[in-house]
């Protein structure tokens, strides 16, 4: 067996146990008893404990030395980036530091969930203190020297920097805080009314993702209170949540988390349990959820086929056609809730949450200063106040379970997003035409050949570049979001 070989039979059995660890993870989420809270962070940590062991293990290092010495084609020396990143990243963290940031993470999800339940943000701050300070020495590690939240960014978004993210960010602010006074000085939609039964909403949910391509034979759709998908390969399982007012909350974040679950079922089936098996960065993920949920799920064209659906589960709600209904399904609402903002203000939650999260880990910022911070930078950004902890600096499970540097992939996915958007209408010019009919496969057929089959075979953004024919830029993104919401608001 060559060094290559006998690297990736080791390698499908680590992500084997990983795939495993995840599925504890949606089992927590989903159907897990409260009162097992403590036992499963003793669970994960005894397996991320396991899982740490093998990806530092010292014949990884012999394997790839040898291996990298071996002629191999691009998916192999694609394979062995992977691996190499990987193993380097783990070599760099003590056993002892993942163990317990598994441990402890897996602990704090509960303390969060019950601070936000109870509105107390002091009763989960010396938990994130805990989180905060062992992400920090994590970091540390992983940067020797270099930034602190660059390497921790890097488990998500590998190949870019805090830095650059701010120079992006900083064009897209000043340019959705124009459109959304603009907006908000105009003339709202009307806004959906009623009541709306949660088994029929159930019911056209599952219709929906099996209209944007998800494979149910691989999935299944759960209810969560914070929606996700969890998965790769032949088990990739999504979840939703419902509102008896706002049907919209459960079709669009059904759609969105589809985004991410096909992007995961089209991935080369060779690449099943390697690196390669899963998608490239958050970034690019996100992607792919946002072109699903927002320039395809809310567009004129298929919000009249939506239209047509919602009127057959719920009779007559009040709204008097597609036109109406494609304005009220994009209506800009005032709220607190980054997962239900609306596309325009959207990167605003989201650029807010990157700034502060860059100051935490920086240390410019403590969490005992944190919900002042938040509040002010809300109130500066929004123009009114938060009225509760659980719509502010609780809303998110992120920092809980330390996921600092993941924030920001959400806006970058948004920028990736508009890039691809353009490129799949300049490919698939009868676009709208197909939309209105309820028929996404040209759409979804595209992104799949273009950006979900090659799971990590590139780079993110090579990923982009590839599929788009030019490199990323936040242009395609801003530009779609003008014409759209002029176009809704008369402007």
């Amino acid at each position: 067996m060559s060094a290559y070989d006998a690297l990736m039979a080791f390698t499908r059995e680590t992500t084997a146990l990983s795939s495993v660890a995840g599925r504890l993870g949606w089992d927590q989420e989903t159907m897990m008893p409260r009162g097992a809270a403590d036992q499963r962070g003793e669970e994960i940590a005894a397996l991320e404990s396991v899982l740490h062991a093998r990806r530092t293990d010292p014949r990884m290092g012999d394997w790839l030395a040898a291996a990298e010495q071996e002629q191999q084609d691009d998916v192999a020396r694609a394979q062995l980036r992977h691996i190499r990143r990987s193993y380097e990243r783990a070599s760099k963290v003590p056993a002892a530091l993942a163990a317990e940031i598994a441990r402890v993470t897996s602990v704090s999800q509960g303390v969060w969930a019950d601070a936000r339940a109870q509105n107390d943000f002091a009763a989960f701050a010396p938990t994130l203190e805990n989180v905060i300070r062992l992400r920090r020495e994590e970091g540390a590690a992983l940067a020797q020297g270099g930034d602190v939240y660059d390497a921790l960014l890097s488990d998500y978004e590998p190949g870019t920097t805090g830095a650059e993210l701010e120079a992006m960010f900083g064009a897209l602010r000043p340019e959705l805080s124009s459109l959304r006074a603009a907006v908000l000085d105009a003339a709202p939609p009307a806004r959906l009314t009623g009541s709306f039964d949660e088994s029929a909403q159930m019911q056209l949910t599952h219709k929906l993702a099996l209209t944007f391509g998800y494979d149910m034979n691989r999935g299944r759709v759960d209810k969560a209170v914070h929606p996700f998908s969890s998965g790769s390969g032949h088990d990739v399982r999504i979840t939703t949540r419902t509102s008896e007012t706002d049907p919209f909350n459960c079709f669009y974040s059904t759609i969105h988390e589809v985004g991410h679950a096909c992007y995961e079922q089209n991935i080369n089936p060779d690449y099943l349990l390697t690196p390669l098996g899963q998608g490239v960065s958050m970034g690019v993920h996100e992607s792919q959820s946002r072109i699903y949920e927002n320039q395809l799920g809310r567009s004129r064209a298929f919000t009249g086929w939506l239209y047509a659906q919602m009127r057959d589960a719920f009779g007559d709600f009040g709204i008097p056609d597609e036109d109406s209904f494609y304005a009220t399904v994009n209506r800009v609402n005032d709220g607190y809730i980054r997962t239900e903002a609306d596309e325009l203000q959207y990167n605003l939650h989201v650029l807010l949450r990157f700034d502060l999260e860059r100051a935490l880990i920086s240390g410019d910022l403590t969490v005992g200063d944190l919900e002042a911070a938040w509040n002010d930078r809300f109130a500066a950004d929004f123009g009114f106040a938060v009225d509760k902890p659980s719509n502010g600096v609780l809303q998110d499970v992120h920092w809980s379970v330390g996921l600092f540097g993941y924030f920001p992939t959400y806006s970058l996915g948004n920028v990736y997003a508009g890039c691809l958007h353009e490129a799949l209408r300049a490919s698939v010019p009868d676009l709208d035409d197909q939309l209105a009919q309820g028929d996404t496969t040209a759409a979804t057929g595209w992104l799949a050949a273009s950006v979900q089959t090659h799971g990590g075979l590139f780079e993110p953004r090579d990923v982009i570049t590839r599929a788009c024919g030019s490199a990323p830029s936040e242009a395609p993104l801003l530009a779609y979001l003008k014409e759209k919401f002029s176009g809704i608001y008369g402007l």
